[in-house]
């Protein structure tokens, strides 16, 4: 009954996709996939699972099965370690047993490995049963495995119930649906005819078809059930018993074929229910306090009845899920708790950690026990950073159980403290916060003599937890309260207090508000000799005078910070890595790019090492940012990912929206221009701020301007920074102003509002000369360069992109290099046709060695318009430089908002000379990724004559620069029709951009299909 002795019913369905799903894994340049098997108990997901197991191996696939169970389900990575324990491959990671470990680390560690088994042969496939049962950490390195699928032939097949399956699994699952990375596959009932034709006789062929067919009625033809009412009639008539055909449930049938079995054999049946897979001979001995030989016997029996059956290495588990939940449940209490009791007791003397005995402590508790307390609570250390979750309940079962009494009061203060620190790491931020509160309840001010300080520990954690909640003022509330009380805290708390305050401050209020506080606590961590927190209140005096645009102060503070942090260990800064953190973004924005990756690497060294994981992001997109701007985007995306991984897990929607700002302006510059996920993670960022107001929200709605630019949307850009910024755009990022800036000139030239675009730029450069940062002088010479185009004057215009990109280039910043040659190249081509295709040459050479796929992709649409002559072979992209996927394969759209399109023409070319005569071949590059349009032809084999009446009326808008909204809405058509639309004429005329479209329309309008000169008018 279930299992793998019963013959696969049915399924064609099923058994036709699964095959599917293997062929193109396997193919030559397949990919990876994720299979998600759901359905209801007992529904067969197990049995199909073995068999798409099978098929698996007999395609020689490398097999790895594991399973989630139901009473094992605080046990950290159980059904991977499952999985991977006959591949010797162990779940864990150096530093993990001391606490220190990075479970997004451990992630990363298994994805590679995952990868390298299924690279050593044909393919791998993980097959993980009953995932609805999982450990959170589990559900966190499935989510990680789904979002970043390894470039391996590999198939992970996952049976769950989709009943019992937690918010957070369906919503990975369904996120991998739309990221094409899952494949679900749910399972209903099996037909009459499969149950009453085939089932019956195979499984008990002395039941007549009508009666079979009466239990299939009252089956509903779950398999699990139908063959468990046929079982338990054929054991009835056995017995000389009448058994009813309308029994009370499903746990009575299955209870029905323990009737016959001994009572030796029965506890033996428990016992196999208590240890779930685990169970050995001898630890069944153990746990039944017989001898093995007795064990051995009773085990016999029990595979006869098809009750237990062997699993490899020696161990026994009951034949079903659902048959152990019934013996568990139904084994009466106490005599379970002590079956745990004596496993546990088995386990500590055969020297097993803590971690394996925990659980068996747990359901074997039932009062007061300081040596299990004593269990408990070391299971929670080891795991406390790589299963926080874990961590958390163990030390909330220790808490249960600890007396209400003085003498156990610091226990219970510590346990409190221990188990807040594990909710803040895993994302349960507010029951931390919560657990904090009471611990400085539970700590009255001049009393703690402790050497830890535990209120002091207590407050600065539970302002942490306020800070990652967006809470700041209540942040800055309790810190300032904490330092006016009266006793006041000893100067060494003091000190750290005064250091989180001036983390959680800015969010709140301006720094210079902030300025005399930061100082004293400086002075303060002087008198001490603490040369750690000097270091800490310097970088945060330097990231905020940096951020206020502070350049006379900022330089020398940012000098002073870098000088102690150089001069302090690994070891000084272990307890406090934050610093480097706040150091490496104030370098980042003075454009010291070397010092600033120098202190972040530095940082994420120390922070892995000590499990600070809340720090990680804020160092892994300082890298990232790094990056960016020195154009090396595959190792920024890998980063920008890295932390979004982080910051779900975390759970801080304010930290979560400042991740995705920062991967989102990644994606703007590494993706190609028809690719619209910038524009949808930028979305998502802004979702995620909500109606914040302050800096990392401000960031995420500038993001959004500058993808909705990059989309052609020019209104929505404006509105997105004046939203972010206020009217007056002093909510803007004070030294990254003219970059922002930059984005209302654009905003303004392509709606045509000159006035606005000058005056926007004599404002950035007025902002520029109080920083003297070069790319942001480079971007304020750019904006004036995109008023000047504007107006005709494109000599001036070139002139300015060039010093732009030479500004940029002494800087340091080779993305800003890159596109502003880009831009002045058209602009140069009508004075000085050389110098235009030697800016362009560079360009892209640049844009090409940094995987910047957004300014490669602008480079070939600018081509036809730059070199009249057929040009020489450019060097082969490397793959990754390739765009993911064409327009007509996937059009651009966001989730949350308007569709997203190809980024708009940049606003120097609204004013750019006439197109020069195409070439005759098109650039030697990868067909069908090329952004450029098509070669010119005769007019009868215009592209366009292929397109149908609406959908030449679409592209004439296109050619007009009317966005997908605005275009819609001239037409009386959804978006999604008008995407639609665009797919068809993309795939007809063989363009893949609406910019590549809008010069072929209109070369067509003006009646040059041959030559590429304008007509005269």
């Amino acid at each position: 009954m279930g299992g793998d002795v019963t013959a696969l019913v049915g399924r064609a369905t099923e058994l036709e996709c699964l095959d599917a799903v293997l062929d193109r894994t396997l193919e030559e340049g397949g990919g990876p996939c994720v299979v998600d098997l759901a359905g209801s108990a007992g529904i067969g997901k197990s049995r199909l699972l073995a068999e798409f197991c099978r098929r698996a191996r007999a395609r020689g696939m490398t097999l790895l099965r594991g399973r989630a169970t139901e009473y094992e389900r605080h046990i950290p990575y159980r059904p991977f370690s499952d999985a991977l324990a006959d591949h010797d491959v162990q779940v864990t990671q150096p530093g993990a047993q001391d606490a220190r470990g990075d479970r997004f680390e451990l992630q990363r560690t298994l994805a590679r490995q995952l990868a390298h088994i299924a690279r050593s042969g044909p393919g791998l496939c993980v097959a993980v049963d009953d995932l609805h049962w999982a450990d959170p950490a589990s559900l966190e390195l499935l989510d990680h495995l789904v979002r970043h699928p390894p470039n391996a032939p590999l198939v992970i097949v996952v049976a769950r119930r989709d009943r019992q399956t937690t918010a957070s699994l369906d919503a990975a699952l369904t996120r991998g649906i739309d990221l094409g990375t899952v494949q679900r596959l749910r399972l209903g009932p099996l037909t009459e005819q499969d149950c009453v034709e085939v089932l019956a006789p195979g499984s008990a062929p002395a039941v007549q078809r009508a009666r079979a067919a009466e239990l299939y009625a009252e089956s509903d033809g779950n398999p699990l059930y139908f063959l468990a009412l046929l079982h338990a009639g054929q054991t009835g008539r056995a017995a000389g018993q009448d058994v009813s055909a309308h029994s009370t449930g499903l746990g009575s049938v299955l209870l029905d074929e323990l009737t016959a079995l001994s009572a030796h054999q029965r506890r033996t049946a428990e016992a196999v229910a208590v240890l779930g897979d685990r169970g050995s001979t001898g630890l069944l001995a153990a746990v039944t306090a017989r001898d093995e030989a007795e064990v051995t016997a009773d085990l016999a029996v029990l595979t006869d009845r098809d009750l237990v059956r062997p699993e490899p290495g020696g161990r026994w588990t009951l034949r079903h899920p659902v048959l152990r939940a019934v013996v568990h449940d139904n084994t009466h209490p106490v005599e379970r708790g002590h079956m745990h009791r004596l496993a546990a007791h088995a386990l500590a003397a055969a020297g097993a950690p803590a971690t394996e005995r925990a659980h068996h402590v747990e359901q074997s508790l039932t009062g007061w026990d300081p040596q299990a307390v004593a269990v408990l609570s070391e299971a929670a250390r080891q795991f406390a950073s790589t299963a926080p979750a874990s961590s958390a309940h163990w030390l909330h079962v220790a808490l249960t159980h600890l007396p209400d009494r003085p003498q156990h009061a610091a226990l219970r203060r510590d346990l409190i403290l221990r188990r807040a620190q594990a909710l803040g790491v895993c994302g349960g931020l507010r029951e931390s916060r919560d657990l904090l509160h009471e611990v400085i309840a539970l700590s009255p001010p001049g009393q703690e003599q402790a050497p830890h300080r535990t209120r002091a520990r207590a407050v600065t954690l539970c302002a942490v937890m306020e800070r990652h909640l967006g809470r700041y003022a209540e942040a800055v509330a309790l810190l300032r309260r904490e330092l006016a009380r009266t006793p006041g805290p000893c100067d060494a708390d003091r000190v750290q207090l005064g250091l989180e305050l001036g983390s959680s401050a800015p969010h709140a209020t301006s720094y210079p508000q902030l300025r005399a506080d930061v100082g004293a606590t400086l002075d303060l961590a002087r008198r001490l000799g603490d040369e750690t927190a000097q270091a800490g209140a310097l970088a945060i005096a330097a990231l905020g005078e940096t951020y206020e645009g502070d350049m006379s102060a900022a330089r020398p503070a940012t000098d002073r910070a870098a000088a102690l942090v150089d001069a302090l260990t690994d070891r000084d800064l272990a307890g406090l890595c934050e610093p480097l953190a706040r150091l490496g973004w104030a370098e980042a924005f003075l454009e010291r790019y070397a010092d600033a990756e120098r202190h972040a690497d530095r940082g994420l060294l120390i922070a892995r090492r000590g499990g600070l994981l809340y720090v990680l992001p804020h160092l892994l997109l300082c890298k990232a940012y790094v990056q960016l701007q020195t154009l090396r985007l595959r190792t920024a995306l890998e980063l920008a990912d890295e932390a979004e991984t982080i910051a779900r897990g975390i759970g801080s929607d304010e930290l979560l929206a400042f991740v995705l700002a920062n991967k989102a302006y990644v994606q703007l510059f590494a993706l190609p221009p028809a690719d619209g996920a910038a524009l949808a993670v930028a979305e998502e960022a802004v979702a995620a701020a909500g109606t914040r107001t302050n800096w990392w929200a401000s960031t995420a709605w500038c993001v959004l301007a500058q993808a909705a630019i990059h989309a052609g949307d020019a209104q929505r850009a404006r509105a997105a920074v004046l939203r972010g910024g206020g009217q007056d755009l002093n909510a803007l990022h004070p030294s990254m102003r003219p970059l922002i800036l930059e984005i209302l000139v654009n905003s303004a030239v392509l709606t045509g509002d000159t006035e606005a675009a000058a005056a926007w730029a004599r404002r950035a450069c007025q902002e520029a000369d109080r920083l003297d940062l070069p790319a942001q002088r480079a971007s304020a010479l750019r904006s004036t360069a995109h008023c000047r185009s504007a107006a005709g004057d494109t000599a001036a215009a070139a002139a300015l992109f060039e010093r732009a990109a030479d500004t940029a280039a002494r800087g340091g910043a080779v993305l800003w290099e890159a596109f502003g040659l880009l831009l002045g190249a058209p602009a140069a081509a009508a004075g000085d046709p050389e110098r235009a295709r030697a800016m362009w040459t560079r360009a892209r050479r640049l844009a090409t060695t940094g995987g910047a796929r957004q300014l490669t992709g602008l480079a070939d649409m600018l081509h036809p318009l730059l070199h009249p002559e057929p040009p020489a072979r450019l060097p082969v992209e490397h793959p990754a430089q390739l765009p993911a996927r064409s327009a007509a394969e996937s059009p651009s759209r966001s989730a949350a908002g308007p569709p997203a399109g190809p980024p708009a023409r940049p606003p120097v070319r609204s004013a750019a000379e006439p197109p020069a005569e195409p070439p005759a071949e098109p650039p030697a590059r990868p067909p069908a990724r090329s952004a450029a349009e098509p070669p010119a032809r005769p007019a009868a084999e215009s592209p366009l004559a292929a397109l149908s009446a609406r959908e030449r009326e679409i592209a004439s808008l296109v050619a007009a620069g009317l966005t997908t909204p605005a275009i819609a809405a001239r037409l009386f058509l959804s978006p999604r029709t008008v995407e639609s639309h665009l797919g068809r004429i993309y795939r007809k005329t063989s363009v893949t951009s609406r910019a590549a479209l809008a010069v072929l329309q209109t070369r067509s309008e003006l009646r040059d299909t041959t030559t590429g000169a304008p007509d005269p008018a």
